[in-house]
């Protein structure tokens, strides 16, 4: 297990977790994850395994649809850092633009089917 740690673009929100080494992505297509970022490129990880280290009161949640899933911001620079996800309560899908040590545009990704939900 490796500990990674990531922020949003202004420092506000700051998160680490402890996971494999990551060597694959997912990208989902849903509606937000397509107008906020294209693909979002993830990686799951358990709740257990993730802590929120820092958030100065900048930390925005935004419901949609069936509100099961939550996709956490800052209020600051607008940056989405990570999704308690729907479909697999108990995790987060972390998004790999906000950790410092990856690129994750190299990794390899499999495609989520989103939008289908």
């Amino acid at each position: 297990m490796q500990t990674y740690s990531g922020s949003c673009h202004c420092g506000a929100v700051r998160f680490t977790f402890r996971a494999p080494i990551i060597t694959s992505a997912m990208q989902c297509d849903c509606s937000i994850c397509r107008r906020k970022t294209a693909y979002l490129t993830a990686f799951t990880v358990p709740q257990e395994e993730m802590e929120i280290t820092a958030d100065s009161g900048a930390l925005r949640t935004y419901r949609f649809g069936s509100k099961a899933a939550r996709h956490h911001f800052c209020g600051i620079c607008g940056i989405h850092t990570f999704v308690e996800p729907r479909l697999t309560p108990g995790t987060w899908r972390v998004n790999l633009g906000c950790i410092e040590e990856l690129d994750a545009l190299r990794l390899p990704a499999e495609i989520f089917d989103g939008k289908s939900l």
